[in-house]
């Protein structure tokens, strides 16, 4: 089991705790859009790290990134596996094919 897929059985298992002694149970609790909103912010953390080329924040950032994203897959109840299908599709094909295709699907 990776590093992700422990973390997201953490997040998963905190889903029905108590959001007074979970930060993870009190974000869930809060929707959708919090989760959504608190990944964003902490994208944008990242973002400003790497430019400042901040390795110690840029890592830092990045966990937090990660666990967020995670909050906003149990939200969705989407699972770390939904994610590593996709992306092994998407190894079949160079990375400007499968930009091609997206683009023309929408």
């Amino acid at each position: 089991m990776s590093g992700l897929d422990r973390l997201f059985a953490t997040i998963a298992a905190r889903k029905d705790a108590d959001p007074a002694q979970s930060y993870t149970a009190s974000l869930l609790a809060k929707g959708m859009e919090k989760c959504a909103k608190k990944f964003g912010e902490e994208a944008v953390e990242t973002v400003i790290a790497a430019i400042q080329q901040d390795k110690a924040a840029l890592a830092s950032e990045s966990a937090d990134v990660l666990y967020h994203l995670a909050v906003v897959w149990a939200a969705a109840g989407i699972t770390p596996e939904d994610v590593y299908k996709v992306l092994e599709a998407r190894q079949a094909q160079s990375g400007l094919q499968e930009k091609a295709s997206r683009k023309s699907g929408l």
